[in-house]
């Protein structure tokens, strides 16, 4: 008789990232990517329902695990684009993604002193500064048409 195979816990996520990652078309490097913004994501999701969890181990850890990732990208893609940018580098997708990391590392920083230090004043200004970042970016690259020109083909058929 053949064994009853008992699914790992990790197996759903793998399906929802699967999932996410075909119906993303416009980047083939989606799969990376939903894991890096998923994770502080998942991170911060338990920081706004107890606080005091960025004084656990393991959440420090995969915290400071995933920060240092996010630093070692942000140097490869920082060194790629001195190398090769021509323009600005918001017109690079480098550059975008360059950018992404290091709101993930900023957010991740303040996510893990605020149980001892509670949001006020400065804090909050760059939690809100650092919120509105992306949209700002979207809105400048959409109006911006020349930018939009020198997308490549995968990335035409966003918005």
């Amino acid at each position: 008789m053949g064994q009853m195979r008992v699914p790992s816990a990790a197996e759903p996520l793998q399906k929802c990232c699967r999932r996410l990652e075909e119906i993303q078309v416009n980047d083939p490097d989606a799969g990376l990517w939903i894991v890096v913004y998923s994770v502080p994501a998942a991170l911060t999701l338990l920081v706004g329902y107890s606080p005091s969890i960025t004084d656990n181990v393991v959440w420090r850890t995969l915290s400071d695990l995933h920060s240092v990732a996010c630093v070692m990208g942000t140097i490869a893609l920082g060194c790629s684009l001195l190398a090769y940018t021509q323009a600005n580098i918001l017109h690079e997708e480098e550059g975008r993604e360059l950018s992404g990391l290091v709101i993930i590392v900023v957010w991740m920083s303040l996510c893990r002193s605020s149980a001892k230090n509670p949001f006020g004043g400065i804090r909050l200004l760059v939690a809100i500064s650092l919120s509105l970042v992306p949209f700002v970016m979207w809105l400048y690259i959409y109006v911006n048409k020349e930018v939009r020109s020198s997308w490549p083909t995968h990335c035409k058929t966003v918005i």
